[in-house]
């Protein structure tokens, strides 16, 4: 064991963000999100919603500052009648953390799973609320 990391976050967790660096994105999907599909790596982390996973992660993980907007999410399908309230819990999230960094982009679905590609690591969640998804860019830690 070691001090000062969150419980929530497991050991290969821990090293993946660790082998991360300046640039590389991570993906915390959502319960319906087809990590296996889109990640090059996959660390499960099932009974998980994304809240409790990002607040932890925030803890250590710096988002870029040399990209306008290191905080991706998934938008909502013209047409679909959802309201994603979880938004609102990352956009506090990250606040915490990284007051002048939370700036967030939205992107279109498709263009979100082809983006997934090519980040670094998917974290699998079994959180259910729809439109979940996050990408963070790593920053540097100063």
């Amino acid at each position: 064991m070691l001090k000062n990391i969150p419980k929530i976050i497991s050991p290969e967790l821990i090293k993946t963000l660790m082998e991360m660096g300046h640039g590389d994105e991570l993906v915390i999907g959502d319960g319906n999100f087809p990590a296996e599909t889109y990640g090059k790596r996959v660390i499960r982390c099932d009974g998980h919603g994304v809240p409790e996973l990002l607040d932890a992660i925030m803890q250590l993980f710096p988002l870029d500052t040399y990209t306008e907007k290191p905080v991706m999410l998934m938008e909502v399908v013209p047409g679909d009648p959802v309201v994603p309230t979880i938004w609102n819990e990352y956009k506090a999230i990250i606040n915490k953390y990284e007051p002048e960094n939370c700036k967030i982009d939205m992107i279109e679905r498709f263009a979100f799973y082809e983006r997934a590609k090519n980040a670094y690591a998917v974290v699998a969640t079994g959180e259910e609320a729809i439109y979940a998804n996050i990408i963070l860019k790593k920053g540097v830690v100063k």
